[in-house]
């Protein structure tokens, strides 16, 4: 499933969306962001309700597909901007953490 596709399931907010055909692998939840920069995995739909601009970083390391950010945090206009630069696709809901995942799993993922 791309990053498009998924966005358009789970009717989540588009804020950023450079790479929309990207591929969903998975999926991690935290919000440590040093945890999941070890753990997560290339091509992670990540949930956070981290809204820094630290997030780009993490995601660019962590190669994950998208950030899902829950419970209706928004970013600045500065992480939008970072995220689009950086290629990394940010997705918004006011689901929590895990109704998100619960969704996703229903989903396959």
């Amino acid at each position: 499933m791309t990053v498009q596709q998924l966005a358009a399931e789970l009717s989540l907010v588009s804020l950023a969306l450079p790479d929309p055909q990207r591929e969903v692998e998975g999926v991690y939840i935290g919000d440590l962001l040093s945890w999941v920069m070890g753990r997560a995995q290339s091509g992670n739909a990540w949930i956070t309700i981290m809204s820094n601009l630290n997030i780009v970083a993490v995601a660019t390391l962590a190669d994950v597909s998208c950030i899902i950010l829950a419970e209706g945090v928004t970013p600045d206009e500065q992480v939008k901007e970072t995220a689009a630069s950086k290629d990394i696709n940010i997705l918004a809901t006011d689901m929590t953490a895990y109704q998100v995942a619960s969704a996703l799993s229903g989903l396959g993922l």
